[in-house]
């Protein structure tokens, strides 16, 4: 009798462990398919997305092709300039008269913001080394801004002897292998002596361009106006943006009749009313994934050339960047 029970007992604790096992492994397989299938939301949402942004790119380009051809100065009035609010991305697409939206469409579910902004309304780094010497224009430019933000002098000059180091690649410097990377990013500019605090304070006010350019007066801070104009004061840069608020510059001569004291110190080698080098920020929410775009494009005419994208999520810089020519 005492041998049936014990036999009972083992068949049952059997029976107990199998069906703990299965459920174990039941779950295990439900886990599983679950995560396949959120991952491959998840994928999906990010290609749509970037796909979304594509067009948003293209969409920007259009603007500035359009802003070409109608000519003139590059202000802050012009439609480019005017940023996109969040909005559905329905609200983009054209329906025929008489056809109801669907409103079960992953399109209105969807999210696009952005805006584009002039990188000529920056100073731009690579014009404080020209053929391999410091551009003495450009770096009293820069002592100006260093001055003003309160940024140690020194890494200005840091700065200078890295970026002309980092531009000397000849065969005949032996000392080329040493020298550090030259930076794409103006976030890569700690590489060449900037600490992260003067980073974060130059950051509004500087870009990295491939070509040296003027900075556009339409479009620049009174900060980059105060540095780029050697006799302007803090003061006369403040009205020229304020000015321009009500009328546009046309020409570096509307700029100098309101500052008469300066008007000797513009330089079409250093100030321009015209831009070719543009930013462009777009931002996609689809469902729980925000993915962040950051394009820079060059303008020759009515040429607009995609020169490099970067893309995040959620605003976090991106891991991948891609130049594109």
């Amino acid at each position: 009798m005492k041998s049936r029970r014990h036999e009972t007992g083992a068949a049952l604790l059997a029976a107990m462990l199998t069906v703990a096992l299965v459920a174990s492994m039941a779950a295990a397989a439900l886990w599983q398919q679950w995560r396949s299938v959120e991952v491959e939301a998840a994928e999906r949402s990010r290609v749509q997305s970037l796909w979304v942004l594509t067009g948003a790119l293209d969409w920007a380009r259009l603007i500035l092709r359009e802003d070409a051809r109608s000519g003139g100065a590059d202000h802050l009035g012009e439609p480019w300039a005017v940023p996109l609010e969040e909005a559905r991305l329905s609200t983009f697409l054209a329906a025929e008269k008489g056809v109801a939206t669907n409103t079960t469409d992953a399109a209105t579910q969807a999210f696009l913001s952005g805006y584009i902004s002039d990188l000529q309304g920056r100073m731009n780094v690579f014009n404080l080394v020209e053929n391999g010497k410091p551009s003495e224009p450009t770096v009293r430019a820069f002592a100006k801004l260093f001055e003003k933000l309160g940024l140690p002098r020194s890494e200005l000059g840091a700065l200078i002897e890295n970026l002309r180091f980092a531009q000397d690649v000849s065969p005949n410097n032996g000392s080329a292998r040493m020298a550090p990377l030259m930076p794409q990013r103006v976030g890569q500019l700690v590489w060449l002596g900037l600490s992260p605090r003067s980073l974060a304070i130059l950051r509004p006010s500087i870009t990295l361009l491939p070509q040296r350019t003027p900075v556009n007066i339409n479009t620049a801070s009174a900060p980059v106006l105060f540095a780029t104009i050697p006799g302007l004061d803090m003061a006369q840069a403040e009205r020229l943006v304020s000015t321009r608020q009500f009328a546009h510059f046309r020409t570096l001569a509307d700029a100098g009749k309101v500052v008469p004291d300066a008007a000797g110190d513009f330089s079409e080698a250093l100030h321009s009313v015209n831009s070719r080098f543009f930013e462009i920020h777009g931002r996609l929410r689809l469902d729980q994934t925000v993915v962040d775009e950051r394009s820079v494009v060059q303008r020759d005419g009515i040429a607009v050339k995609t020169l490099w994208r970067d893309r995040g999520s959620g605003g976090a810089p991106s891991a991948q960047s891609s130049p594109i020519q």
